[in-house]
């Protein structure tokens, strides 16, 4: 099995890995999750989800999260506009941090009623460490460490490894999902092109 270091640690001190050990770490284990195979693989080795599966065309779950002073953030908060959500593993990655600047910068260019969530299970202060190096301010970045809800409802939570799967979706202006891509291999980056274009006809 490979070691994090495989995907690309920016350095090893910025970000937590995670936040396992808060109360919602034991949702992993309630019997009524959902368990999922065969979609995703890290290191080439794979892996299994657990969670609902979303479906587009279909209302996508409300879901809450905690921005960097731990204040609720909720999707359904976002009504109105199109929004994309950039789930990732983890900031302290190559191919996240990669991710993540290019949807900030991207977004400077899109047109309309939108908005940009990039979401993991980092805690809040590290994101906001990494956010401040970055220059992050174009999309939000928001921590499911607390009750991993996001991560159970779009069935993209790496059972026992307290990560997000690699994944967007993006969520038309009246709540429905039009687009999703769960990333085979968490190595490899997201189809950016596509996600884009997918925020841009639901921006319309």
């Amino acid at each position: 099995m490979k070691s994090m270091h495989s995907i690309g640690l920016l350095t090893p001190v910025i970000l937590a890995a995670g936040c396992s050990g808060m109360p919602g770490a034991a949702a992993e284990d309630k019997a009524h999750n959902e368990e999922h195979t065969g979609l995703v693989s890290m290191g080439g080795q794979p892996v299994t989800l657990i969670g609902h599966e979303v479906e587009v065309g279909k209302e996508a779950p409300d879901f809450t999260a905690v921005d960097a002073g731990y204040q609720p953030v909720t999707l359904s908060s976002f009504r109105g506009k199109a929004v994309l959500i950039s789930a990732v593993p983890s900031l302290d990655t190559g191919v996240c941090a990669m991710q993540t600047k290019r949807f900030n910068e991207e977004m400077a260019k899109v047109e309309g009623d939108v908005a940009a969530l990039t979401i993991s299970l980092d805690l809040p202060f590290a994101q906001k460490r990494f956010c401040d190096a970055e220059k992050i301010g174009d999309i939000q970045v928001v921590s499911d460490c607390v009750d991993r809800e996001f991560a159970l409802k779009y069935g993209i939570l790496i059972k026992g490894r307290g990560l997000l799967a690699r994944s967007i979706f993006v969520v038309g202006k009246d709540g429905t999902l039009v687009y999703k891509e769960i990333v085979p291999e968490i190595t490899t980056h997201p189809d950016y092109d596509a996600a884009l274009e997918a925020l841009r006809k639901a921006a319309e």
